[in-house]
């Protein structure tokens, strides 16, 4: 009966999941919940069911597959679109016996632990391990030296900006320290008080989410080899480092800089006001070129720059969020044919034309060294720079599980909203983030450790030159 229950719940999943994709003019590429772990062989062809989160590219994803299907007649590819839950509907597959063959790894680290993937070591033959030598990062792409994954896009972190609203402020450039990113708030919501437009705003309806997305690459690029609070040469919590962007937020509260009501903000209606010409910057990522694209298409010139940094100097990197695509079910007994289309996503040819048409900005160098430019309005300023990196993930996620009392994002929103003591706040967030820290660290949640050899700016170039 729990068999069947399961079974059901995941055909009800799948079924929702790609009608709610090929509803939004998004082909799934097969009939939901036509999954093939069993290894089904149809006209002397051996099924590969494939499964993803990604909706932007499912058009593209679907010719690319087909081109695949056929160049290789012994194999056809399904590829399931789904909207929502997808981590959940892997649960479920993975407990009815129903795992796809491939799929993306969404939950890198959750997929890992609870023995979904298969270990391509010994897949790969020497031209792709020398390849992607450079991009293998632990609980990122690998655990203890087992490869799961390879990457392909990355999240590029950038200061978006209104050049239009700069240009009637007076201002030539983006601002290069945190004090010049106050100062240019102040005097853009000054200058535009005739159209109601403020200097800077955040989603911080997602207080968490909208302080790393500030603090992560002002912080890196300075050199403070603190990502999420979490200081990799130190292996402990420092927030102590964020105190002038604690104090840039206060002061831009203050000053009046802030879109109203940015404490209730979330990120669509943040960019909706962006694409009014309300908002005059705020920090994302390169997903947002599309974004203008398609979901709020504008008519004013803006543009993206590598964020300010605490003092001026870019003795750092930005933190580049990436590291893995795809990866093979453990349970597949289609391994060699799973490969040879994980291969096939991996290959140089298709992931240069997958950045050329800006489903993505590509992390793997010798992509971005031959690539055309992606031909999307607003891209430039997000491509690849020697200024960014990849970085191991934080323990952010299991720590925050396990700490007592307010969060760091709501801490410091608090803070951005009230004022009051800075340094008894970051002290306190401190603190409590290292015993957190200390609980995951005995229950074996993270195998986080110091790196007293960690040096953000020797990772400069790594990516691009």
């Amino acid at each position: 009966m729990m068999k069947k229950t399961i079974g059901t719940v995941l055909g009800v999943a799948l079924v929702a999941s790609s009608l709610a994709a090929c509803g939004a003019g998004q082909d799934s590429g097969t009939q939901a919940g036509g999954t093939s772990g069993t290894g089904t062989a149809t006209g002397g062809k051996t099924k590969i069911s494939y499964w993803t989160i990604d909706r932007h590219d499912a058009d593209y994803m679907k010719e690319a597959i087909k081109k695949f299907n056929d160049a290789n007649p012994d194999i056809e590819v399904e590829m399931t679109v789904m909207a929502d839950n997808f981590n959940q509907a892997v649960d479920i597959a993975y407990a009815s016996k129903q795992a796809p063959d491939v799929l993306r790894t969404n939950d890198f680290l959750g997929f890992v632990k609870k023995g979904y993937l298969l270990p391509i070591n010994d897949l790969m033959n020497d031209d792709l391990k020398k390849r992607y030598a450079n991009l293998m990062v632990e609980e990122s792409n690998m655990v203890e030296g087992k490869i799961y994954s390879l990457p392909n896009t990355g999240q590029f972190w950038r200061l978006i900006y209104n050049v239009d609203l700069f240009e009637k402020a007076g201002i030539k450039e983006p601002p290069k320290t945190v004090a010049e990113l106050v100062d240019a708030a102040k005097k853009i919501t000054e200058a535009n008080k005739d159209v109601g437009a403020y200097g800077f705003a955040e989603n911080f309806k997602s207080a968490s989410s909208a302080f790393s997305r500030i603090a992560n690459p002002i912080g890196s690029f300075s050199g403070t080899s603190v990502v999420d609070g979490y200081n990799y040469k130190t292996g402990q919590y420092d927030f102590s480092v964020y105190k002038p962007i604690a104090e840039a937020l206060y002061q831009m509260k203050k000053d009046g800089s802030l879109l109203p009501g940015v404490e209730s903000l979330d990120i669509d209606p943040l960019r909706a006001q962006f694409a009014a010409g309300k908002i005059g910057m705020y920090f994302n990522h390169s997903g947002e070129p599309g974004v203008f694209q398609n979901q709020f298409p504008t008519k004013i010139r803006w543009a993206a720059a590598l964020p300010p940094t605490l003092d001026g100097k870019q003795s750092g990197t930005v933190s580049v969020i990436a590291g893995n695509y795809v990866g093979i079910s453990k349970d597949t007994p289609n391994k060699e044919k799973a490969w040879k289309f994980m291969e096939y996503l991996a290959n140089i040819n298709f992931q240069k034309e997958y950045h050329e048409k800006g489903f993505g900005i590509s992390v793997v160098p010798d992509v971005n060294a031959t690539a055309n430019k992606p031909t999307i309005p607003g891209i430039d300023g997000f491509l690849p720079s020697k200024y960014d990196a990849l970085y191991s993930p934080t323990p952010l996620s299991v720590t925050e599980a396990k700490v007592e009392g307010v969060k760091t994002g709501n801490a410091i929103t608090k803070y951005m909203l009230e004022g009051g003591d800075v340094d008894k706040m970051l002290t306190d967030l401190t603190t409590r983030y290292n015993a957190a820290l200390e609980k995951a660290r005995a229950s074996g949640d993270t195998k986080s450790k110091a790196n007293p050899s960690f040096d953000p700016g020797k990772l400069q170039g790594t990516l691009a030159k």
